[in-house]
């Protein structure tokens, strides 16, 4: 851990609203890496905290258990288990965070086939595009917006002349992204599974669960087009179009990743535990009117409800591997959340973390989620890799955050986007149950990556 993650870092408070968009553009947007972390909700709590940062003092990646770390321009090449390698490069630094929000730590993404360091599973469908399987920086600077307060926090881990600088542009003449929608050019999206495929895959996952293989599998395909747009221009476009509870762009080289998912994997915050399952959707309504018809459509669907409840106690058992006995508790059951296009049933699983174990072991005990592999789990995916072309990737993997302070947050990489080489790849499935009829399960591919597609196609 280099020396700059082991003093405590500089703080300084701003009485001043700005926008985490405009900021980031202004500080990292010509950068190499860089990170803006929004959540787009009126809630207090779970909407009240947006985070830019950059300048990181190491980058950390892994592949087939070959970890580079970055360094001072420096690379160390390791062998081993990468969740491991990341737990001491976090262990060092571990301190009380800044008024009880993430203010240090490393940033990114573990993409799903990462799985592999935790299960033993099929390895034999091929991989493309070839990505590291964790992708983290540490930001040497984090800029904390608390929009309930409507203040600023900025941490700086090197140098009070940086501080001093940041305090300065926050305070400066707003620089204002200046249009609506970006226009991101003419594209064309295509599946590497045509409808007919994905259909016959469904139908033979249905017959795994006849057999009693499985009660659920999520089976998903991809989609790939050319992008001649700039990344951060389709996830502005996103961020308008469809706010969601986890809106993401993280700048890592020469990938971007950018997103807006809707749900939680799995939250660690002062050794409480949180899961937030979501399963079954129905669109928004024109009105209000529409909006409670759909609703109670939703929560009175028989089909709906059993999924949900499986993959509640899903969660459940997840959250009970690392929890003190007799913690794990669900403390919203089947509710119905509203989002910008679409609405969810969603319930809430909370446990207390046992003495002894800590961010990682929560996290490995959940990864990755029920709501995009199954139910059992192992065996759901090792028929996704029998069934699915590709190897998932990034897709249903997670993005957010592991803390100095011993705690993370990370959603599920779902209404997801990867640009890389000028190329923009998009991944959506649909939870295949006993009654699942094909050609509904193909529509809600494609209804769910109806978003990101908006936000390529928006002038």
């Amino acid at each position: 851990m280099p020396s700059v993650f082991q003093n405590k870092p500089l703080i300084a408070n701003v009485n001043i609203e700005r926008a985490p968009v405009e900021i980031f553009q202004h500080l990292y947007g010509s950068d190499q890496y860089g990170f803006l972390y929004e959540s787009l909700e009126n809630e207090k709590q779970r909407g009240r905290y947006s985070f830019v940062g950059g300048r990181p003092g190491i980058v950390f990646q892994s592949r087939k258990r070959t970890c580079k770390i970055i360094s001072n321009n420096k690379t160390i090449n390791y062998s081993g288990d990468p969740f491991n390698i990341l737990e001491t490069m976090i262990k060092p630094g571990k301190r009380q965070s800044v008024h009880d929000v993430f203010s240090g730590g490393s940033v990114g993404y573990i993409a799903y086939d990462a799985v592999r360091n935790i299960e033993k599973l099929p390895d034999k469908n091929p991989e493309h595009p070839r990505l590291p399987e964790f992708y983290f920086i540490f930001p040497t600077e984090i800029i904390i917006f608390d929009h309930y307060e409507k203040k600023i926090c900025v941490v700086v881990y090197r140098g009070k002349k940086r501080r001093q600088d940041l305090v300065a542009i926050l305070k400066g003449k707003a620089r204002v992204y200046d249009h609506t929608l970006c226009n991101t050019g003419k594209f064309k999206i295509r599946s590497n599974m045509k409808r007919d495929q994905f259909c016959k895959i469904v139908k033979k996952a249905k017959k795994y669960i006849g057999n009693g293989d499985i009660f659920q599998v999520v089976l998903s395909h991809r989609f790939v087009s050319s992008v001649k747009s700039q990344p951060f221009n389709i996830y502005y476009n996103l961020r308008k179009t469809n706010p969601s509870p986890y809106m993401y762009f993280l700048k890592l080289g020469d990938l971007a990743v950018l997103g807006s998912s809707p749900e939680t994997l799995i939250k660690l915050q002062n050794r409480q535990i949180i899961s937030r399952p979501i399963a079954g959707t129905r669109p928004r309504g024109k009105n209000k009117s529409e909006d409670m018809k759909l609703a109670d459509e939703l929560i009175n669907d028989e089909k709906e409800r059993a999924e949900h409840v499986m993959l509640v106690d899903l969660a459940r058992n997840d959250v009970g591997r690392v929890s003190v006995y007799g913690s794990v508790k669900v403390t919203e059951l089947m509710k119905i959340e509203e989002f910008s296009k679409v609405m969810h049933i969603t319930s809430k699983v909370i446990g207390d973390l046992r003495p002894g174990l800590n961010a990682f072991d929560v996290f490995k005990a959940s990864f990755p989620a029920g709501t995009v592999s199954g139910a059992p789990k192992v065996r759901a995916m090792e028929i996704i890799e029998e069934l699915e072309t590709l190897k998932r990737g990034i897709y249903a993997g997670a993005i957010g955050y592991f803390s100095f302070d011993g705690n993370m947050d990370f959603c599920i990489a779902i209404r997801t986007m990867i640009i890389y080489q000028q190329k923009a790849y998009i991944q959506s499935g649909a939870g295949i149950v006993a009654d699942s009829v094909p050609e509904n399960e193909y529509q809600e591919t494609i209804n769910k990556m109806s978003a990101l597609k908006s936000a390529m196609a928006a002038n």
